[in-house]
């Protein structure tokens, strides 16, 4: 297969993955029931929005003229993800003990799934590539492993206070 050929394949494959997520992501958000986890969702979901955006503008450029005219456009900048200052982690470790917040535990573990093998495969990609290709995966899998920070972080923290919870009479 040409080297143009598999290209394409493997940023359809990252475009179909960052829907996929970004679908994940908004049924998360209806089911979130309180505002930092509401804000950050929504963070996210802006996010996968412009990794849709330059992976569908990378299409574009290797279908119309192979990997010289991948466009990376350098002006979209994603700021570190920290979606929760230290006033909203506490507010969150207060909102869990109030209430059981079991879903929330799943739907971060899924997150962090999902962020976890999609920034994995950037950088395996981004290894096989060069070139702008290479340059393209490699920020790509970089923004993805800020959303699988954040999404462990809470996966962890979430776990800890059921385990410190009293489940018992």
């Amino acid at each position: 297969m040409p080297a143009e050929q598999n290209l394409i394949r493997i940023f359809e494959y990252a475009l179909n993955q960052e829907e996929t997520g970004k679908s994940f992501f908004q049924a998360a958000l209806a089911r979130m029931g309180w505002g930092a986890a509401v804000s950050a969702f929504r963070r996210v979901i802006e996010e996968e929005e412009k990794h849709i955006l330059i992976i569908n503008n990378i299409l574009q450029g290797l279908r119309q003229g192979g990997p010289d005219r991948i466009a990376l456009d350098k002006e979209i900048v994603l700021p570190r993800t920290n979606f929760f200052d230290d006033r909203a982690k506490a507010e969150f470790s207060e909102q869990v003990l109030l209430e059981s917040m079991v879903p929330d535990l799943t739907v971060f573990s899924m997150a962090w799934l999902i962020e976890k093998d999609l920034s994995e495969f950037y950088e395996k990609m981004a290894s096989q590539t060069e070139g702008k290709a290479r340059e393209a995966l490699s920020m790509l899998a970089g923004w993805e492993r800020g959303h699988e920070r954040f999404f462990r972080e809470f996966r962890e923290q979430l776990t800890k206070v059921y385990e410190n919870m009293p489940w018992g009479g």
